[in-house]
């Protein structure tokens, strides 16, 4: 016989094992022992936002041009004040290597630009606005 300890949630037990058939297991009363200290878990780091800047009050338009998908601004292809029409290029989002096209919903004139070239971006962010 073979006799072994085993700690299971902290209370160790002994156990013999019998070698000649293999099959006969024989658990004796637990062994007194101190209870073992589970690991302590690490705290998780902060998860902090992404920094939005974010435009002056009177300068926000009535409406706003989210971010459809995460992804890193490329280019900015109209600047505030410029008239666009629905459909123009304000911008270049590209997300998983491929180019996006931000385009104006509708017409109107460019109240605020949120974001600079090589800013990386998450889904909603705001990235303009249109009066």
């Amino acid at each position: 016989m073979k006799n072994y300890t085993i700690t299971v949630n902290g209370t160790a037990y002994e156990v013999a094992v019998e070698e000649s058939t293999g099959s006969a297991v024989q658990v004796k009363a637990p062994v007194v022992s101190a209870p073992v200290a589970a690991p302590k878990a690490a705290t998780p780091a902060p998860v902090v936002a992404p920094a939005v800047k974010a435009p002056a009050a009177t300068a926000l338009g009535g409406l706003k041009i989210n971010a459809p998908m995460p992804g890193k601004i490329l280019a900015i292809k109209a600047s505030v004040g410029q008239t666009v029409k629905r459909g123009d290029v304000i911008l270049i989002l590209e997300a998983m290597k491929m180019e996006n096209e931000i385009v104006a919903p509708e017409e109107g004139t460019i109240a605020s630009i949120n974001i600079t070239v090589g800013d990386m971006v998450e889904s909603g962010v705001l990235l303009a606005t249109l009066n």
